[in-house]
Parts: structure tokens; sequence; C-alpha cells
């Protein structure tokens, strides 16, 4: 809610979260529902890549980038030229990858075209 902050999205996203009930936020962010749990995660992501942006660093075609930070958090969000990939390992049939990498993968992927399609082409 601070507009000087970089991750500040504006007066429309200031009390999004704010829904008047009286149930606490972990309650809200593990209910059976997940509306919250998704909500925050979308707002996170949107701060960090408007934060990216703004330093004029876009980053909406770079799933591998939005991933590796989505997992290791504000503290590591520094805009430059050039990020590296990286975040948790995960390893999966013996096969390491980075969060960032298997983002990538998985969003590459073509597994929910039908639901999240993507365009591969920037446009401004």
């Amino acid at each position: 809610k601070n507009p000087s902050s970089p991750y500040y999205l504006g007066k429309d996203y200031e009390n999004i979260l704010d829904n008047g009930n009286e149930k606490s936020r972990y309650e809200r962010l593990t209910d059976e529902t997940h509306y919250d749990s998704y909500l925050y995660g979308a707002l996170y992501l949107k701060q960090i890549m408007k934060q990216w942006k703004d330093a004029g660093y876009d980053i909406k075609f770079r799933p591998e980038i939005v991933g590796t930070l989505f997992n290791v958090g504000f503290p590591q969000s520094k805009p430059k030229l050039n990020p590296k990939v990286g975040g948790s390992e995960i390893n999966i049939s013996g096969i390491k990858y980075s969060f960032g990498r298997l983002s990538y993968e998985f969003y590459y992927s073509g597994e929910m075209m039908d639901i999240f399609p993507y365009d591969t082409e920037q446009k401004e």
C-alpha cells in the first residue's frame, strides 16, 4: 500500500487483500478453495514483474526468471541485465532441475495450453 515502494501496484490493488472478514490470514491461505493463496501468489508475481519492468528489464516473457524470483523471494529480486536462472534444486527421476528451469520447461511444455495459452510474440 506504499506508493513509494518499487512493488506498489497502484490504487486499484491497495485493498485487494482486505476482504472484510475476521478470519486470520493463515486460515484464508489454507482454506480449501485456495482463492487467497492463488491471489497472494499472483500479486507477488505481479509486484516482482513490475519492479523489473520499472527498472528497465521486462521479464514478461521470461518464465524461468519469474519462476526463480518466485522461489527465492523479494530480497533476492535485484533487476539486472542477463539475470541467472536458479532457485531450489528439484530432483525428478534422477535429473536435477532448478526451480526456475522447471518453471521454463513446464511453461513451454504446452501441458495446460487449453487453459493458459501463451503468446511467444513480444508485443508493445
